[in-house]
């Protein structure tokens, strides 16, 4: 077992805890210069608070130790959906409670989001207006299909550009799902052409952004009024009108009160998902409004062309089970990189 994980197991059982009685629960396991190195990582990576200064300090499990604690995927799905230990029902606490102070990403993290968003900032200086609409074409192509796909479209990434660029539809496939994807190109390109509207963001634009990526799939607007189930999990959301809007709207003034532009579609890119506020296409919404928000704030968006559907899903499944968010967030880090390195 990694030092770090020695200590937060102590810290579990033993908590505020001084370095050296840390050092000496643990047997001397380790030296105590590498106790000191790891608490002041953990503390960095937000999993434990400290109080008192120097050789005062005493440390804790942070109250969002459970939000960002990497837990092994393979490990956790190695249980069947019925032996998981899950919090089956809506955590309420969860956005105006445990979310509302704490920042998302490691000073590591940010320092990488950081220099990324600047090479796309210095990179789109250099494109005339037409490179950047091809640009932004191709990339609307790549979210359009992988959103999709995710969902169990089984249109391919060349047969979705046939059907994009030249309204070709694909032999075999239903008519649905050639509606899917051209309702998700007419989202991408109403938050491209009104980006400033999604500097703040509330109910009402979310349910616009819904009403466009259902439009004729036979999906009931507007928020749903009934409950719903979520395939592969025990897990179930709000079932209340009442709640679902209020939740809604807690999200919303958690993200227009932040600063920082990857934590506001992070949080819609899981919030939305988790809320499942509408009665299909919950995901697909939170997809393109976390995008509405980065092309608002011009930043690169993220067409999550490379993630795997069956990765994502387990990472979203996750956070539903346990409200952790490390999986989800590698993966948005991942793809944010991907973005900005092949397109723009």
């Amino acid at each position: 077992m990694e030092t770090q994980e020695l200590i937060l197991n102590y810290l579990k059982h033993n908590t505020n805890s001084s370095s050296k009685e840390i050092f000496e629960g643990l047997n001397s396991v380790v030296s105590y210069a590498t106790i000191k190195r790891c608490l002041s990582k953990l503390l960095d990576e937000n999993y434990l608070t400290q109080r008192g200064h120097a050789k005062n300090s005493r440390y804790a499990l942070s109250a969002t130790y459970n939000l960002f604690y990497p837990i092994d995927i393979d490990e956790y799905y190695s249980k069947e959906i019925d032996e998981r230990e899950i919090l089956t029902s809506y955590n309420f606490s969860l956005i105006p409670e445990i979310l509302q102070n704490v920042p998302l990403f490691t000073v590591q993290e940010s320092a990488l989001l950081k220099d990324l968003q600047n090479k796309f900032s210095e990179n789109i200086v250099l494109l005339s207006d037409f490179e950047y609409k091809k640009d932004m074409e191709r990339l609307a192509i790549d979210l359009s299909w992988k959103s999709s796909q995710i969902e169990g479209n089984t249109y391919s990434l060349l047969e979705t550009e046939r059907l994009l660029k030249d309204k070709q539809t694909a032999a075999g496939k239903t008519k649905e799902e050639a509606i899917m994807l051209l309702n998700h190109k007419d989202a991408i390109d109403f938050l491209v052409e009104n980006s400033d509207y999604f500097l703040s963001l509330n109910i009402v634009k979310i349910e616009e952004l819904h009403s466009i990526l259902i439009k004729e799939l036979g999906v009931d607007r507007n928020i749903r009024r009934r409950r719903v189930g979520i395939t592969g999990t025990n897990y179930r959301p709000l079932d209340n009108e009442f709640q679902i809007r209020e939740a809604l709207q807690q999200t919303c003034d958690l993200i227009n009160r932040r600063e920082n532009v990857f934590e506001k579609a992070l949080f819609a890119l899981v919030l939305l998902s988790y809320i499942q506020a509408f009665a299909d296409g919950n995901k697909r919404v939170a997809r393109i409004t976390s995008n509405a928000l980065l092309i608002a704030y011009k930043h690169c968006p993220i067409s999550f062309r490379t993630v795997d559907s069956v990765d994502y899903k387990k990472a979203m499944l996750l956070f539903y089970e346990q409200n952790n968010i490390s999986a989800f967030k590698q993966i948005f880090i991942n793809q944010f990189k991907f973005a900005v390195e092949n397109y723009f």
